[in-house]
């Protein structure tokens, strides 16, 4: 059965229209329902009409955390288009991969992009390359706004069809675009929105960047489609992202980051005396989250709620309620209520409760597959089945906790270790500040634990010593054998550690 697709802004513009939609942070543009539907149907005419631009054809956004980002995806709906988010730190080449492959009609690109995008459109041949300003001056992009009066209304689209192309980040090769649909999106809304207590009251500070599903779905699009208020920060910065938090005048209440969000923030000399009750809900996602960095927050009053997601799920699988955040410390919570779970082992058998394997999700949240890699889409859905390539178990009361990625699990002397266990125990170190475990090639033992550390200001610690620490807490062959301590961990825009980089970075040195 097909299942339509309804206008968000357009049916908000008629019930909540004075209400405050967007803020764009930066330039401090406010946007009531009305105001941000207009734009984006304006968005809409200016496309189609001056560009050519109809269902199905892709519209390129090379831009920093704006509203404008918002309207342009508002306005690929209602042409029935599809939105390309670009990741601003790539490089020309890698950009110019992903366009090839994905053919946009038009780049958007903000003026700071200004050059590689030129050059992106010359490699791949874009016909239209626009520039805004992302922050309502002068630009092509604006002007194109502005000769349009007529809003174009939605087109006739199901769930099926398609609405973003996002792409992964390549560091294990050629990126790949997972295909985003409307329905995913509306099923993320639904899997996400209900238990973390989206309403139209809410208000959202987005700080992950919006090329990444984490700073597009969680939770800046369920918040817009209940019809609350969403406050949009061009660059995190952990003093000012904290200084928010604690703004009445905002009155914020929700958040999503990656663990370094609430890591650097927690490390702010005005972490105690900032006022978080007026939030909601706290969620964290990305990467496992050190069981010290829960118990932080959560003795400001503040547990976070945690869960598991991907790209090509919409994001959400696995959710856990902020309640159970230090009853369970360390779990990715519970299936959400329109997705299935399983924990498989290499065969695709499931495992008893308590067994580590990978996990396996399905259901109306799953991607369809990736854009033009029919071979990459069989070698990743089976069946329906989404193998996710992380290592999970599931404990007898029904939580699941993500060990660690596969891909970052490393065999020492026949045993498997998973970093993410071994991190936990560095950070109940007061000295440590960041941490990250790596596997390099060993001739005796195959692979060895390298703890890679970054300390905090004025800290000191040797290497002797926090092997010391790992060896009362954990089974020797998991205890690093090599440590190394640097400036700062290499991440990437949306703040997960770069593991690639370091094992490059330290293998043979």
């Amino acid at each position: 059965m097909e299942i339509k697709v309804y206008d968000w802004l357009a049916h908000h513009a008629i019930f909540r229209g004075e209400h405050l939609a967007l803020v764009d942070l930066a330039s401090d543009r406010r946007f009531t329902y009305i105001q941000a539907n207009a734009r984006a149907g304006r968005v809409a005419t200016w496309l189609s009409r001056d560009l050519g631009v109809g269902k199905g054809d892709r519209v390129a956004v090379l831009a920093p955390n704006t509203t404008d980002v918002l309207e342009i995806q508002f306005a690929c709906a209602k042409l029935g288009a599809i939105m390309v988010p670009l990741n601003w730190r790539l490089t020309v080449s890698e950009i110019s991969f992903i366009t090839s492959d994905s053919t946009p009609k038009v780049l958007i690109h903000g003026s700071d992009f200004a050059e590689t995008a030129v050059a992106v459109g010359e490699n791949v041949g874009i016909a239209h390359v626009v520039e805004t300003t992302c922050d309502g001056g002068d630009s092509a992009y604006e002007r194109g706004i502005a000769a349009h009066s007529e809003l174009t209304p939605m087109v006739e689209l199901t769930h099926d069809d398609i609405w973003t192309i996002m792409y992964t980040s390549g560091t294990t090769g050629l990126p790949k675009g997972a295909i985003i649909t409307h329905g995913m999106t509306f099923w993320n809304v639904v899997n996400l929105g209900t238990p973390h207590r989206i309403s139209p009251d809410s208000v959202q500070l987005t700080v992950l960047p919006l090329f990444h599903t984490g700073g597009l779905n969680c939770y800046t699009n369920p918040v817009l489609h209940a019809g609350g208020t969403v406050l949009i920060m061009r660059t995190f910065d952990p003093q000012t992202g904290l200084a928010l938090l604690g703004d009445a005048e905002f009155g914020i209440t929700h958040f999503f980051g990656v663990p370094a969000n609430y890591q650097f923030m927690a490390q702010q000399p005005e972490f105690d005396d900032t006022d978080l009750s007026r939030i909601v809900v706290a969620g964290v996602g990305g990467a496992p989250v050190p069981v010290p960095l829960l118990e932080i927050w959560n003795n400001r009053g503040l547990g976070l709620a945690q869960g598991f997601g991907m790209t090509e799920t919409s994001p959400t699988v696995l959710v856990l309620d902020a309640g159970d955040a230090m009853k369970r410390p360390g779990s990715a919570g519970k299936p959400a209520l329109h997705n299935q779970v399983r924990i498989v082992d290499e065969n695709g058998n499931d495992l008893p409760v308590g067994e580590i394997g990978e996990l396996w999700c399905k259901g109306p949240n799953i991607t369809p597959g990736y854009w033009n890699r029919p071979e990459a889409t069989e070698a990743t859905i089976k069946d329906g089945w989404l193998n996710t390539g992380d290592a999970s178990r599931c404990d007898a009361e029904g939580f699941y906790f993500i060990v660690d990625r596969t891909k970052d699990m490393y065999i020492s002397g026949g045993e498997n270790v998973y970093p993410a266990e071994v991190e936990n125990v560095i950070y109940r170190l007061d000295q440590i500040a960041e941490a990250a475990v790596i596997g390099l090639a060993d001739d005796k033992w195959g692979e060895i634990g390298c703890a890679v550390v970054v300390l905090k200001k004025g800290a000191s610690l040797s290497a002797d010593e926090l092997t010391s620490h790992c060896r009362e807490h954990l089974a020797t062959f998991k205890v690093p054998k090599r440590v190394e301590f640097i400036q700062a961990l290499p991440r990437n825009a949306t703040g997960k550690v770069l593991k690639r980089t370091l094992r490059d970075d330290f293998a043979g040195s």
